[in-house]
């Protein structure tokens, strides 16, 4: 249920919280058409029921936290459907509210909550440039980028702003600079390889800059390869000062030109011990990440 007066922050203070796994995965098991430019956050508009029961797969599979379709909606992209400034504010705001219908619905029991999905420049681009960071772009103008959508999502009302797949620090203090002093709880999560990020920085020197923003409840990583997830979680304990998220993708690598996933899975259930036991909080998966591996996650956190 949601309506739980636990907040996201105390519950992470007790012990690990489950999250889902990748959405756009499900949704095109189910039969989606994710082609767009747009991904899931088309199916916002066209079919917002296949969201509900996407995400309340994933409540009924033991996750308790749902990172909503909002990851790749911007005003720009949404004007391509016709959309005006209004009606894609209104669009955004609706993921927050789709989530928590599925919370509300979806068998089992216990706190569950909803991330809003704040994603990168590059995700809008949909070109792969949120794998590289190569944008082109000062702090000052992705932080006026940034700011409309998440004035819209805060409005929303969810739990927590997933501020997530961030390829580099530019991107980072954007985004860290824009929530600072908001009080909206938020996480941020960076995208990497090895342990640099995608932009090819030192990760603990990225992680670090959370350190003193007090609206970030965790800091960590998403759409990495699990194979590195053990040795970022410990950076990002160490450099924060903060609980920890890890929600690695499959290992399988996305070709933006093919569009198109290449490559063999490396995702193991067994690496979440090891990731808690270096201090993650927050375990779930990404891209290619579904319902079964989110079960297998549940039952090995609780």
């Amino acid at each position: 249920m949601t309506g739980t007066t636990t907040t996201l922050a105390t519950a992470l203070a007790a012990g690990p919280v489950v999250l889902d796994g990748g959405l756009a995965t499900l949704l095109e098991a189910h039969g989606s058409d994710l082609t767009s430019d747009l991904w899931s956050a088309r199916l916002l508009r066209d079919d917002p029921d296949a969201i509900v029961a996407a995400h309340a797969e994933y409540y009924a599979a033991g996750a308790q936290v749902a990172i909503t379709a909002s990851y790749q909606a911007s005003f720009e992209g949404l004007a391509t459907l016709g959309l005006d400034r209004a009606a894609a504010a209104a669009l955004m705001r609706s993921s927050v509210e789709l989530a928590r219908r599925a919370a509300d619905t979806a068998p089992g029991s216990g706190p569950r909550w909803v991330a809003a999905s704040v994603g990168p420049y590059g995700a809008v681009r949909a070109d792969g440039s949120e794998y590289t960071g190569d944008y082109g772009r000062t702090v000052d103008q992705l932080r006026r980028w940034h700011r409309p959508r998440l004035a819209e999502l805060i409005a929303a009302g969810p739990d927590v702003l997933a501020l997530e797949t961030i390829p580099g620090a530019i991107e980072a203090q954007a985004l860290l600079a824009e929530i600072d002093g908001t009080g909206q709880a938020a996480w941020l999560s960076l995208t990497c390889a090895g342990t640099r990020t995608r932009a090819g920085e030192d990760a603990a020197e990225v992680f670090a800059l959370a350190a003193g923003v007090d609206e970030i409840i965790a800091v960590g990583v998403n759409c990495t390869d699990s194979d590195d997830v053990d040795a970022l979680v410990a950076l990002a304990a160490q450099a924060s000062g903060k609980p920890v998220v890890a929600y690695p993708n499959s290992g399988e690598r996305w070709d933006a030109q093919a569009r198109a996933w290449a490559g063999e899975p490396t995702f193991g259930v067994d690496h979440v011990s090891g990731w808690i036991a270096a201090g993650a909080r927050l375990v779930g998966g990404c891209c290619r990440v579904g319902p079964e591996a989110i079960r297998r996650i549940a039952a090995t956190v609780h």
